[in-house]
């Protein structure tokens, strides 16, 4: 057992979903009952998406002529969303983890598409775009939450440039002028549930989905962004959205806004991200997985431990102090633990999650 004053005053580490404040669920006992409940095309929910729309345009400094539009089913459903929608012929995509390379498997598997050109790097390195002849669109993760590998981001010149933000939006730096689709779910830093795709597109973007949308590609209803952006413009989704995760995503924006915005809530990541990796780098027993330092996440750590650390005994010895989900990575079979270290996460809990392991392991 781990002694009380070593513990962090909030055991929650998930990368995603991730760890929900207490004033989200007093902010969503608080929309009972005049908003939850009610139907989804009535003024109260269209009022709640509405400001939920209009605070993240304002959290990322939405450029000129770029939309935020909202659909149902999470970042996954957003990879189906732009192989019908946004790739015209063959899309090029940076793979350096599990969920860049699942959407490369989407494109790979639509049969109006040409087979994607992918880059790929081992786990724990990063790989990049390049323009490249024939390609309209360039698809790459911001943030690989499997591994712990960041990225920069930069326009390629070609085609439309296309962003999965899930685990960095919100909790990392981004000029939106140099991508055309940021989209992401609200259950990593915008610590909601899942159930939930946001985009930011960009005029191109736009233009493209509609034209798409018009030609005589079969495209189904939920997986039409066109139609997304419709149903958008006026404060809604095609179909009935979860309501309370609407209401848990307003109150954390409420609560990024009063942090300092993108910038500040980017900052304490930063800050709990550099305690995690200096610790590492000083124990004798554990290190980064992520080697080169400009790749690590700010927003979700990998560590990996010697043989002589068994990392399912020390997860499982957490939890049962009330430290959760610092399991890694399923898929990627290392022994490791991964930390969520998003915005809502206090950089102090950080560090006394790392005198908490070496409790466990002294």
């Amino acid at each position: 057992m781990i002694p009380d004053e070593l513990k962090p005053r909030d055991g929650r580490f998930g990368s995603g979903p991730s760890k929900v404040r207490a004033d989200q669920v007093e902010h969503l006992a608080a929309l009972n009952p005049g908003v939850l409940g009610t139907s989804h095309r009535q003024a109260p929910v269209l009022g709640l998406v509405q400001r939920v729309q209009e605070s993240i345009a304002e959290l990322f400094e939405l450029p000129e002529g770029y939309e935020v539009v909202l659909g149902l089913g999470g970042s996954s459903t957003f990879w189906d969303v732009a192989v019908c929608s946004l790739i015209e012929r063959r899309s090029q995509h940076a793979v350096f983890g599990e969920f860049g390379g699942k959407f490369a498997a989407a494109a790979a598997r639509a049969p109006f598409l040409r087979d994607p050109s992918v880059r790929e790097a081992a786990p724990g390195a990063s790989a990049a775009l390049q323009a490249e002849d024939g390609v309209d669109v360039f698809a790459t993760p911001q943030n690989e939450t499997s591994t712990g590998v960041a990225v920069p981001i930069e326009r390629i010149p070609g085609g439309l440039t296309i962003i999965d933000a899930t685990s960095a939006a919100g909790g990392m730096p981004i000029d939106l002028t140099q991508v055309d689709a940021y989209y992401f779910a609200p259950q990593k830093s915008f610590a909601s549930d899942g159930g939930l795709w946001i985009a930011l597109l960009s005029p191109a973007a736009i233009e493209r989905a509609g034209r798409l949308a018009s030609g005589d590609r079969w495209i189904p209803d939920s997986l039409n962004l066109q139609l997304a952006i419709d149903n958008s413009r006026k404060h809604q989704t095609i179909n009935t959205p979860a309501i309370a995760t609407l209401g848990l995503l307003e109150a954390q924006l409420e609560w990024m806004h009063a942090s300092g915005g993108l910038a500040g809530c980017a900052a304490r990541s930063a800050d709990s991200s550099s305690r995690l990796y200096g610790w590492a780098e000083r124990s004798a027993y554990a290190r980064p997985f992520v080697s080169e330092p400009a790749d690590r996440s700010p927003v979700v750590g990998t560590i990996d431990f010697d043989d002589t650390v068994d990392a399912a005994w020390l997860a499982k010895s957490l939890r049962a102090n009330g430290i959760v989900d610092t399991e890694p990575y399923r898929k990627l079979g290392r022994n490791q633990l991964r930390i969520g270290m998003y915005p809502a996460v206090d950089p102090e809990d950080v560090t006394a999650l790392t005198r908490c392991i070496d409790h466990l392991l002294s």
